[in-house]
């Protein structure tokens, strides 16, 4: 939990302070508001009309599981949280599109966190979440609502290739709290890119990450983290089907394209790793 007297969860329904019972396997709020735990240890607070967002499907959450447990995005992983570290001694780290949990039970690892919370809309990908982090929250949420977390709660919210909803950043993190924003760079995966259709990544994306925060942050440092990775024909194949592209990518013509193709094979990996300081009144 929180250090001090600080709240953490809230009621995605009423607000109130929403809290585990002794087991972990239902979340409970003081109007009565209850929530059970799936058998793998996630819960799912959606209520309503759920997300218009495409969750990551279970294939496409096998092979981010097997791409990132085979230490390619390491260097990344070890960047986030040593950027994080600026949140303070055993923090409250939440991450706003966790996926697998990876980069959250990375940094919480390194900066021994007093409590963490992963939020993403796919039940599969939080499955694993609740794995590596067994006594954190993985919650399925949708980051574009009002977070289910109590104001101030968190002292770092990190970010990693997911959406990104400023108010509600600044809403639960601390003043003084920071907000890790990982990014592709033009370069990342350019090697591959045209394999299987692969989307093609902007230019001058940090400089609008910066711009779309707003007043409640702050910038405080950059970092570019770049390497050359060594793919075996099943990284390549991961890589593809692990993000977004996966949604219209065509198996066959993908297969094709690593057909043509000697292994293993270098690969660029390449990321803009970007810190901002929650500045000003803590909002409500």
């Amino acid at each position: 939990m929180p250090s001090g007297n600080r709240s953490l969860l809230a009621c995605p329904v009423c607000r109130e302070d929403l809290k585990p019972e002794p087991d972990r396997r239902q979340l409970r709020c003081p109007a009565g508001h209850r929530f059970d735990a799936a058998r793998q240890g996630y819960f799912n607070l959606l209520t309503g009309a759920g997300t218009k967002f495409q969750a990551d499907s279970a294939d496409m959450v096998q092979a981010r599981a097997e791409f990132l447990a085979a230490g390619h995005y390491g260097p990344l992983a070890a960047c986030v949280a040593e950027l994080a570290a600026a949140a303070g001694d055993h923090p409250v780290i939440v991450d706003a599109g966790a996926g697998t949990g990876y980069y959250l039970s990375e940094a919480a690892d390194a900066l021994k966190a007093s409590a963490t919370v992963a939020l993403d809309i796919s039940k599969y990908a939080l499955r694993r979440a609740a794995k590596a982090l067994p006594e954190g929250y993985a919650l399925v949420w949708d980051v574009w609502r009002r977070l289910p977390l109590a104001d101030a709660a968190a002292d770092a919210v990190l970010n990693v290739f997911a959406p990104r909803n400023p108010a509600e950043f600044r809403r639960v993190l601390r003043t003084g709290g920071v907000l890790i924003v990982v990014t592709p760079l033009p370069g990342h995966l350019r090697e591959i890119r045209s394999l299987g259709g692969l989307l093609e990544i902007g230019s001058e994306k940090e400089e609008r990450v910066a711009n779309s925060l707003g007043s409640g942050f702050t910038f405080d440092i950059g970092r570019h983290v770049e390497y050359t990775m060594e793919l075996s024909r099943s990284d390549v194949r991961n890589a593809a089907l692990m993000g977004p592209s996966a949604h219209h990518l065509k198996p066959e013509r993908l297969e094709a394209s690593l057909d043509a193709v000697s292994f293993p094979l270098k690969v660029s990996a390449a990321f803009g790793v970007q810190r901002f300081q929650a500045s000003g009144p803590d909002k409500a």
